[in-house]
């Protein structure tokens, strides 16, 4: 079996939530042997209260979505002892992540300049609302603190309406993926040059990164973003919301070639001709004149028969799918974009990353572990003995 591309690479996880954990989840995905460092009662995510079956197990559905392939490490970071274990571990390392505020890591005596004394090839990547430097460092920061300052609840809801914060947890995905990108490229850096450094991921950066059209559209065009409710970026009177029969279709009819195809597949070819629709521009100016057109038609049929037959046509669109829905589409069984993995609680399904390769692709060997499962383990490959171990564990730090 082909290696993957972490394959050797050694991580010390000291995230927590969602952020920190999926970028580390992606790099276990591929290969990395991920130690994910947790105080002895378990990170706060362990218990979330979607389910409390769950959460009294210590594995809350979404926690376990992002700790996958992972080792867990119980420690008592306030004691020494436990300092003595990390920087043991440190030196081995290849990575260590962490998305405490910053200077916290610093207050342990386990941030970059202590670590990165025991380990000149070092990356120490850290997560944090602000990043760490700047005014604001100090400042906590959530997602839907992120999504409110980023710019991207005022742009989201229907025009006139209330701000909408998106419907999962987008920022720290956002943040997750921008600091699992940071950290692969400095290991690839370090290649070259042999030294390890800091990655510095600003969760409000990070969200204007994937803003760079609508940053551009003010600091380039003077334009101003606004809530355009289900309309596309592009603007275009096609690329919106519809009602069918029994409920909606999303259009994403952005062409001359598409608009065309839409207006013949759904029997309404002679609106071709209609002179307030002749362009993009009058489309957008006769915008409801356009949607009676197309409402009218779609009321004769179910979404989910328009979405068969558009697409046939030409004209890509799709109904709403629900999560349970979309995991079920032949498209995402025929590429097992989920992946099974045997749990003490039988067969469980997971998503993973969203690329494959053509060897050394993304796999989920292991389920998230149980608190503390590989404390042992961990201790003993850096060298402590039994008697050693025991006694950590009779004083607490384990």
């Amino acid at each position: 079996m082909t290696a993957r591309p972490f394959e050797g690479i050694r991580i010390l996880d000291f995230t927590q939530v969602l952020a920190g954990p999926f970028a580390s989840y992606q790099l276990a995905l591929l290969g990395a042997d991920v130690v994910k460092v947790e105080r002895r009662e378990g990170e706060d995510m362990r218990r979330t209260p979607l389910s409390r079956e769950w959460a009294e197990r210590g594995m809350a559905s979404a926690w376990q979505a992002v700790n996958g392939n992972k080792r867990s490490l119980t420690l008592d970071l306030q004691k020494p002892e436990a300092r003595e274990i990390l920087l043991r571990l440190a030196a081995e390392a290849d990575v260590v992540m962490e998305n405490f505020r910053p200077g916290v890591m610093d207050r342990l005596g386990l941030g970059y300049e202590a670590l990165s004394k025991v380990n000149p090839r070092l990356i120490f990547c850290s997560v944090s609302a602000f990043g760490q430097t700047g005014p604001d460092r100090l400042e906590a920061g959530y997602d839907g603190r992120i999504q409110a300052m980023s710019g991207i609840m005022a742009m989201t809801g229907h025009p006139g309406g209330d701000p909408l914060r998106a419907g999962f947890a987008v920022c720290d995905q956002l943040s997750g993926m921008t600091a699992a990108f940071g950290v692969a490229s400095a290991l690839h850096q370090r290649t070259h040059t042999g030294q390890g450094q800091r990655v510095d991921v600003s969760m409000l950066e990070s969200t204007l990164a994937f803003l760079g059209g609508q940053v551009a559209d003010w600091t380039v065009a003077g334009h101003k973003q606004q809530q355009w409710g289900n309309q596309a970026v592009s603007r275009k009177a096609t690329a919106n919301l519809f009602r069918a029969r029994d409920g909606h279709l999303l259009l994403a009819v952005n062409t001359d070639r598409q608009y065309e195809a839409l207006l013949r597949a759904i029997g309404r070819a002679d609106a071709l001709e209609e002179p307030r629709l002749a362009d993009w521009f009058l489309r957008l100016e006769n915008a409801a004149l356009l949607r009676d057109v197309i409402e009218g038609a779609l009321a004769a049929a179910d979404a989910a028969e328009w979405e068969e037959r558009l697409n046939a046509a030409g004209a890509p669109c799709a109904r709403i799918w629900r999560v349970d829905e979309v995991i079920e589409h032949r498209q995402i069984r025929s590429r097992d974009a989920l992946q099974e993995v045997e749990t003490p609680w039988g067969r469980l399904r997971f998503a993973t990353t969203g690329f494959r390769l053509a060897h050394g692709a993304a796999r989920l060997d292991r389920p998230a572990p149980a608190l503390g499962a590989d404390t042992e383990a961990v201790l003993a490959a850096a060298g402590y003995d039994a008697a050693r171990i025991a006694a950590f564990r009779e004083a607490g730090v384990i």
